[in-house]
């Protein structure tokens, strides 16, 4: 690949990213949980001032050798909202209707978040002797008994070759979505992640889960919270990644395990366990990811990573544990050839963009935006790297990442190709937008001829032009070309903000931004034209249209952009007169 940085790819260029700094608990805080091995009697645990006294700081960095956790706020007891005090009342009056000795239990992230503080709106709940289906058809059955009539109702059928492994029951309570599932244990077979599915207990349940602290339950029954596993609180209080049962085991039966530790570590700021990142940076667990997912899934974390709130932390991640080859892998025979050091300078680069649409402001980007600049970032350094497929015909190693790696959606792959295409365009033009002097444009292929535009007026139409070509994503275009100008950054320093100068280059974007909305351009692609094909057929005295027409209608709009005061009739007394020079010349 040709660049200039081979000292920044051989450098970790990896700045320190400081974790959410979180409260600590206070001393003597009780939080009451079902203890399993007390015969289902609360218990409490207490963190003492002594205790407190041995906790880290919560201000920590993150890198792959942090083994130190932080200390999360985590709530006394489960605070419920008037709708979910609603909803459940309903699912315990179902119970009591039909006296079912059924215990409903709501699992995993919804018990998570608001131990947190956070509102969740994803209610999964778990029975513990029933199918969801069964019990829904309760509760139809009870709220018709009250005069309620039950709403949106469906079942789900499992699709194990989608990673659906257990049929699923839903109904709309209160406008909210319930799931309704049973309590399951599972068998894996040794090259399959679907597994062998049966009803299971709670505790099978929770050692099931992906992480400890996405194995708590919240018993609506009880109005407890049952940690099975003895380390989802605990995890959770002192920001801990860690697998209920061995990782590498917990790793192998679903590999996509991997990179949802990724997720919820970056997401929540949460350290990952040392013998986590072993296991997911082995040999088996990277072979097993690659054969046993579906790309659609693993594309799926990636999204929701780089939707998040760390995307940055979230790759630093799978680059710390070498994944990044095997979650974006790239078809054979690149040209040019491709460093496999080169993620490193991937990293580098989203660390910046991140950092500098902060900079500029995030209200100048949509979340559309900020989420295809952070996938421009990402693989900007094999913007120019192409394969050819089976017609010979050279395709971007980007679209090969999005459809076929990723198998995200084909309009972020074309919006991402085009972004990277624009930037040669984009960095000829930023020296004249900063001096608003035409004289100053570089020579580059812009792919049509602009030879009867004014010199004063070049500089107008062609960023018009461009920017017709990106339209929505020109900020994410100029973005990726303040990274890139000018061409020959110093590349030694391994201080990402050093290194980028991002300062600087926000200072730049917006200079560059400015001038262009001055010259009214903000909103180009939206330009109507001021005549239409039946009066450009009218001056060209033509019957039918044809080639001719979108010829002239492309003119047409190189004149509206050079005159940006010019009227309709000024337009065709224009096109008139060129078109009688060139018969006349013919």
């Amino acid at each position: 690949m040709r660049l200039s940085l081979n000292t920044a790819i051989r450098l970790k260029a990896k700045a320190p990213h400081l974790l959410h700094s979180l409260y600590l608990p206070a001393a003597n805080t009780a939080l009451p949980f079902r203890n399993v091995a007390t015969h289902s009697k609360a218990t409490t645990l207490t963190l003492t001032a002594k205790t407190r006294a041995f906790l880290p700081s919560p201000f920590l960095t993150c890198g792959a050798a942090m083994a130190t956790a932080a200390c999360v706020q985590v709530k006394e007891q489960i605070e419920l909202t008037e709708t979910e005090k609603k909803i459940f009342d309903r699912l315990l009056n179902t119970l009591r209707y039909f006296n079912l000795q059924t215990q409903l239990r709501v699992a995993g992230g919804w018990v998570r978040d608001k131990l947190l503080g956070k509102e969740c709106y994803d209610i999964d709940i778990a029975l513990d002797n029933m199918l969801g289906s069964e019990f829904v058809d309760k509760v139809r059955e009870y709220l018709s008994s009250t005069g309620e009539e039950a709403q949106g109702l469906a079942v789900i059928p499992s699709n194990p070759e989608q990673s659906k492994h257990l049929e699923t029951a839903r109904m709309r309570l209160f406008d909210l979505w319930i799931d309704f599932v049973n309590l399951r244990c599972e068998d894996y077979s040794e090259n399959s992640r679907i597994p062998t599915m049966k009803f299971g207990t709670a505790e099978e349940d929770a050692y099931r889960r992906d992480l400890t602290i996405n194995s708590l339950f919240y018993n609506i029954n009880t109005n407890l919270v049952e940690d099975f596993t003895k380390k989802g609180i605990e995890d959770l209080k002192f920001g801990r990644i860690v697998t209920p049962l061995p990782p590498k085991e917990t790793f192998l039966d679903d590999p996509l395990r991997v990179l949802r530790a990724i997720r919820f570590g970056a997401r929540f700021g949460f350290a990952l366990d040392e013998e986590l990142k072993k296991a997911a940076s082995c040999d088996d667990v990277k072979t097993a990811l690659a054969a046993k997912i579906s790309r659609e899934r693993i594309g799926t974390e990636i999204d929701l990573m780089i939707s998040g709130n760390q995307p940055v932390k979230a790759i630093d991640y799978i680059c710390d544990l070498t994944l990044f080859w095997v979650v974006f892998n790239l078809p054979l025979q690149v040209e040019p050839a491709v460093s496999e050091e080169c993620y490193r300078l991937s990293a580098a680069y989203l660390d910046a963009t991140w950092k500098l649409i902060e900079l500029i402001g995030c209200s100048s980007f949509n979340d559309e935006q900020r989420r295809l600049s952070l996938y421009s970032a990402l693989f900007l350094p094999l913007r120019n790297a192409t394969y050819k497929d089976q017609k010979a015909k050279k395709i971007p190693a980007v679209n090969y990442i999005f459809k076929d790696s990723l198998k995200r959606k084909a309009s972020d792959a074309e919006t991402v190709i085009k972004v990277h295409k624009s930037l040669d365009k984009f960095l000829s033009l930023i020296p004249c937008l900063l001096s608003n002097d035409d004289m100053q444009l570089v020579k580059v292929d812009w792919g049509q001829e602009f030879v009867d535009v004014p010199v004063s007026s070049k500089l107008r139409v062609l960023t018009g032009f461009l920017l017709k070509e990106i339209k929505d994503f020109w900020r994410v275009a100029l973005l990726m070309s303040t990274l890139l100008y000018p061409a020959g950054i110093d590349c030694t320093q391994d201080d990402r903000d050093k290194h980028f100068q991002l300062d600087k280059r926000k200072d730049l974007f917006v200079s560059v931004q400015n001038a262009i909305v001055k010259l009214g351009l903000e909103k180009a692609w939206d330009i109507k034209p001021l005549v239409n094909g039946k009066d450009i057929m009218n001056v060209l005295q033509l019957k039918v249209g044809g080639p001719l027409v979108s010829e002239w209608q492309q003119k047409v709009l190189t004149w509206q952009l050079a005159h940006p005061s010019g009227t309709a009739e000024e337009c065709l007394d224009w096109m008139r007169e060129t078109h009688s020079k060139r018969i006349k010349i013919k």
